[in-house]
């Protein structure tokens, strides 16, 4: 039994630069096409599911600081090959930075940045959880006017833990003195909670 392939080459008059050259206009129509296509389709998967922004509150609130912007206009940032930091515009337009310069205008702006009643909130809310995870407790809903909240161990309560001026307090009861300790990881130990050991 024989066996055959066939092989198809190309016409004599075929020249490669020629061709390339006269489709290059296409080849560009072709390429706005699919940038228009990839732009909408990004445009749509947006609208289905935005993506979760990486900038807080408080990152353009610095950003605006060091470029002397209004917050709001900052859309993002990203550094190109670890040398330029671009800052992307809201309404289009984008402005680049040397990274080290940046860098330092962050450092500095941070020094002096007050923070916010929601920024400390979400500190404080972050540094409770931890420390409830360390004794294998759990907290009730927080009052975030004056920083308070009940904590829990098996349903049952185990005091009240709070923040004010004079930094974390706790007490057992409802009414009392209250302990008062640098970090919710202490405060909470002064209620005489144990951590919770893993098995």
């Amino acid at each position: 039994m024989t066996h055959s392939t066939y092989t198809q080459q190309a016409p004599s008059s075929f020249k490669l630069n020629q061709t390339l050259i006269a489709d290059a206009p296409c080849r560009d129509e072709q390429a706005t096409a699919q940038a228009e296509l990839y732009t909408h389709l990004e445009t749509q998967a947006e609208a289905v599911a935005p993506t979760q922004d990486p900038l807080t509150s408080r990152d353009r609130r610095i950003i605006g600081e060091i470029i002397e912007v209004q917050p709001e206009s900052v859309r993002t940032i990203w550094i190109e090959g670890g040398i330029t930091v671009w800052v992307q515009f809201g309404e289009g337009g984008r402005l680049p930075f040397d990274r080290n310069w940046f860098a330092t205008r962050v450092a500095e702006v941070k020094a002096t940045l007050p923070e916010t009643p929601r920024e400390r909130n979400q500190r404080l809310e972050s540094e409770l959880k931890e420390a409830c995870t360390v004794f294998g407790l759990y907290h009730g809903e927080i009052d975030y006017l004056v920083f308070s909240t009940k904590v829990y161990r098996q349903g049952k309560l185990v005091g009240f833990v709070g923040w004010d001026e004079e930094g974390w307090y706790a007490r057992p009861r409802q009414y009392g003195v209250n302990r008062v300790a640098p970090s919710a990881e202490q405060v909470i130990a002064s209620l005489g909670v144990r951590a919770t050991v893993a098995a």
